[in-house]
């Protein structure tokens, strides 16, 4: 599939564009975090993308942005889109590429002379990578009612400031956030392009014959998975006069269950992972109070992740028990297996001249939609299979060959 010169030219633009905004100069990573200043540039590039091509703009409660091609009350809406939000020092494709190349498939569509006959949305969720918050595709959540409006106000980050205070500060109303059941049932199908979080379209390219050479595939689930809090208290001392034998440290239970994650998780095929931790009172010269640790668990299946989390909730309680520290297991999320539509994902395989279909473990926000409206994920190849990182990359070719595959799929679902 050719990649069209409309949508290339468009593509080189946004993305230029849009490059600078949030991007730290000494680690080349990108803070996009929800309700900033990197967060409003953000959210001033894409409604002036709506505004040059004459959509109509939005901002439903939950401040997600809308640029819509029709009548948004229409019903039966064909949406695609993504988000622009990142986690610490991400990479510059991870939400952005799928919102860049929505806008650059409508330019295709357009310069073909495609005419939809329904209603074709672009979206920016926000706060999908909860990097400021700790929770997950907020604003999806929101709008599909698995986030209450108590729960989201209840939210704080590192300082202290709560969702709400964030989002008034912003500029928007914390009040009006809640449940949007009249939007989803206006949306017909949604589908979203990611870069792949994985090599498993590389792999096949490595390969070495042609029918390997996919730069786009079709996910066909979303690997269930969660996140937990491990509180690991003990007791401050002082770490040159406290003999070994009369420690409490928690550092030592925690890092005990980080190797027990670890080994739990590849004994069962799952994934478990503890990215973020926070210490009190962080001292190098005194033994920890308090430890902190957020762990996030992936598994094929939710029977296999349960256990997987339960053998290493078992191993930092015993552990704790040999250190006298307290430990205090807390679910923040839990996202259930999603099996995408599969009519739609069969639909989507065949549009494109049966491209791969894939599972991935990392979780999005048409996983988040998939309970209420009929969804559907497209991944462009990833070269490392680097993600969440600012080593993540694709290939101008590959974007651009993802842009044109989203061009077909939304002429398929929206002009015919």
């Amino acid at each position: 599939m050719g990649a069209p010169n409309t949508a290339g030219a468009s593509f080189h633009e946004m993305w230029r564009d849009l490059a600078p905004i949030g991007r730290n100069t000494t680690t080349n990573g990108y803070r996009r975090y929800a309700w900033t200043e990197a967060d409003a540039d953000c959210r001033a590039w894409f409604k002036a993308q709506t505004e040059t091509r004459g959509l109509t703009y939005e901002v439903d409660r939950n401040g997600n942005q809308w640029a819509w091609l029709g009548d948004p009350t229409a019903g039966n809406a064909v949406v695609t889109g993504s988000h622009l939000d990142s986690v610490p020092d991400g990479g510059a494709f991870d939400g952005p590429l799928g919102v860049v190349s929505s806008f650059a498939a409508l330019d295709e569509l357009r310069a073909r002379g495609a005419h939809p006959t329904k209603p074709l949305a672009i979206v920016n969720f926000g706060d999908e990578e909860g990097a400021r918050f700790g929770l997950a595709c907020v604003g999806s959540r929101l709008t599909a009612g698995q986030l209450t409006t108590d729960q989201a106000h209840r939210l704080r980050d590192a300082d202290g400031l709560s969702l709400p205070q964030a989002m008034e500060r912003a500029g928007y109303d914390p009040d009006a956030i809640g449940p949007d059941p009249e939007r989803l049932a206006r949306i017909g199908a949604f589908v979203e392009l990611h870069i792949e979080q994985g090599r498993a379209l590389a792999a096949r390219s490595d390969s070495g014959s042609a029918a390997g050479n996919a730069p786009v595939g079709v996910a066909s689930a979303i690997w269930p998975h969660g996140r937990w809090r491990f509180d690991f208290h003990g007791e401050a001392n002082h770490a040159g006069t406290t003999r070994i034998e009369d420690r409490r440290d928690p550092m030592l239970t925690y890092a005990n269950t980080v190797l027990a994650a670890r080994k739990k998780a590849r004994i069962a095929g799952a994934l478990a992972t503890f990215g973020k931790v926070s210490v009190e009172p962080n001292g190098v010269n005194a033994i920890a109070s308090l430890v902190r640790g957020w762990l996030d668990s992936r598994a094929a299946d939710e029977e296999t992740l349960a256990a997987v989390v339960g053998e290493i909730e078992r191993a930092a309680q015993e552990r704790g028990e040999r250190d006298g520290v307290d430990v205090r297991v807390t679910r923040e999320s839990f996202t259930p297996v999603v099996e995408f539509a599969h009519d739609l994902r069969d639909r989507l395989s065949g549009l494109l001249g049966g491209v791969p279909v894939l599972p991935t473990g990392a979780g999005h926000d048409a996983g988040i939609l998939s309970a209420s409206v009929p969804t559907a994920m497209l991944f462009v190849r990833n070269p490392t299979g680097v993600s969440h990182s600012p080593a993540e990359t694709a290939g101008e070719d590959d974007c651009l060959a993802g842009v044109a595959a989203l061009a077909e799929v939304l002429e398929g679902l929206a002009c015919h």
